[in-house]
């Protein structure tokens, strides 16, 4: 198997708020909404889907999950959301493995990670392949 794009598809009782919040916050357009079913893309191609539960499907257990997003200018991007009134559950820093990064929560609970790269310190420099972009 090959697949061309992958895209999560989260299960919630909270289709329209977690529709507005990505809306509001992230830029995304919908391109998909029946009520039950949102499906969101964001400029750079990428997707996401939410969906309430289908007669005995189950929630989806967020625990672990985390949904990252690369941006071009992470700082922007802090000042704008929490200028916004989102409080970041993780702070915005600097990391040795290679980019500078926050954390914030969707309605669900996921948690959100937001960075940019950065050259990553001699230690973590080891584990990237050549050629990954970050092999500086």
């Amino acid at each position: 198997m090959r697949p061309t794009t992958a895209s999560p598809c989260i299960t919630t009782k909270l289709v329209a708020e977690t529709r507005d919040f990505y809306l509001r916050y992230f830029g995304a357009r919908a391109v998909f909404d029946c009520g039950w079913f949102v499906s969101l893309e964001f400029e750079t191609g990428l997707s996401l889907q939410f969906m309430e539960p289908q007669g005995e499907q189950p929630l989806c257990n967020t625990a672990g999950l985390t949904y990252n997003f690369c941006v071009d200018n992470v700082d922007d991007d802090h000042r704008l959301m929490t200028a916004a009134g989102l409080v970041p559950v993780m702070p915005i820093e600097d990391h040795p493995w290679g980019d500078r990064g926050f954390a914030i929560q969707d309605p669900n609970g996921i948690m959100l990670y937001i960075y940019s790269n950065r050259a990553p310190s001699a230690e973590f420099r080891q584990f990237y392949a050549p050629g990954a972009g970050h092999d500086r």
